[in-house]
């Protein structure tokens, strides 16, 4: 499928420059020329050295922590409704702030719905991210909202590495219980489910199985791998409970300290994630596939007014 690329553009953000020129390579293109001018206090200017009047621009941006990644991705869509751009799609390979979905408990913020709300005001048409904490999140927009998924990759790689005879899906909690019986079924194999309680955020107090697991090579599925204490407790727990293997795979590589050497440690074979957030730090464990063609075939579908359903592998 070709594009017209005469009024096409494509910008990437500082947290995302290497997929992005992925992205734009998959498109035909070359990354758009553009400035970011930091001063002495840490506040910090978007520049666009190409003209883009009347382009379709795509910027290429994670937000990841820190906040400035939000902030860049904000001041980038602003100069492009002032540079009188036709249409302004966020490409968010890692939607950040996204755990906070919901009130659950009082008087706490919504940071997911206030994300939506940041880079709506500031002027974009459409968004395009990759496995949402939450997929009610897409409601949270008022402009449409293309949710890709990383089983589109993770399939592939997956059925490639795994003797499906011996194979389980595992969920490392009852949350994502409805993503790894997706990917069970798409697979033709039995999933069990990690039960957990937390004592507080980023700490698991105490986690059981249900489902058997003697004899199985064990695939974990998560979206997101933070300090990678409850994966890694999922893993070493699958051993105890009989598994010939536990391997995981996750979307969006947080990794905050120690989740390298949590995983390092643990009875993981294999960590393999997306390449939606630069990996920071490497470990012979964790393994990276990279995303940028899912992103491309939708950028080219979008261009092209044809449906992206096609993507989804589940």
């Amino acid at each position: 499928m070709s594009i017209d690329t005469k009024n096409v553009a494509i910008f990437a953000g500082s947290a995302s420059l290497e997929l992005a020129t992925k992205i734009a390579e998959g498109l035909g293109l070359n990354l758009g020329d553009m400035e970011v001018e930091h001063f002495a206090d840490g506040e910090f200017s978007v520049y666009y050295k190409d003209s883009i009047r009347g382009k379709d621009v795509f910027l290429v941006q994670s937000t990841y922590p820190s906040s400035d990644n939000i902030m860049e991705l904000l001041l980038m869509i602003d100069a492009a409704k002032r540079a009188s751009a036709h249409y302004i799609a966020a490409v968010i390979p890692y939607f950040g702030w996204a755990r906070q979905d919901r009130k659950d408990k009082p008087r706490v913020s919504i940071g997911a719905k206030l994300m939506a709300d940041l880079l709506s005001t500031a002027g974009v048409t459409r968004l395009i991210t990759m496995d949402l904490h939450a997929d009610q999140i897409q409601g949270f927009f008022d402009v449409p909202v293309d949710h890709l998924y990383a089983s589109t990759v993770f399939i592939d790689y997956l059925r490639k590495t795994s003797d499906l005879d011996r194979t389980v899906m595992a969920t490392p909690d009852v949350g994502g219980a409805k993503r790894a019986n997706s990917y069970a079924k798409f697979l033709g194999v039995p999933m069990v489910i990690c039960h957990k309680s937390r004592a507080k955020a980023n700490e698991v107090a105490e986690m059981t199985i249900i489902g058997d697991v003697t004899g199985k090579d064990v695939i974990l599925v998560d979206d997101i791998v933070d300090t990678a204490g409850t994966i890694c407790k999922a893993a070493d727990l699958m051993m105890k409970n009989g598994a010939r293997s536990v391997r995981a795979i996750a979307s969006h590589a947080v990794l905050s300290d120690p989740a390298t050497e949590r995983i390092d440690a643990s009875a993981l074979t294999e960590m393999i994630f997306t390449d939606s957030i630069p990996l920071r730090k490497h470990s012979d464990k964790i393994r990276v596939v990279s995303v940028a063609a899912v992103f491309a075939e939708a950028i080219k579908r979008v261009i092209n007014h044809e449906s992206i359903s096609i993507l989804y592998s589940l």
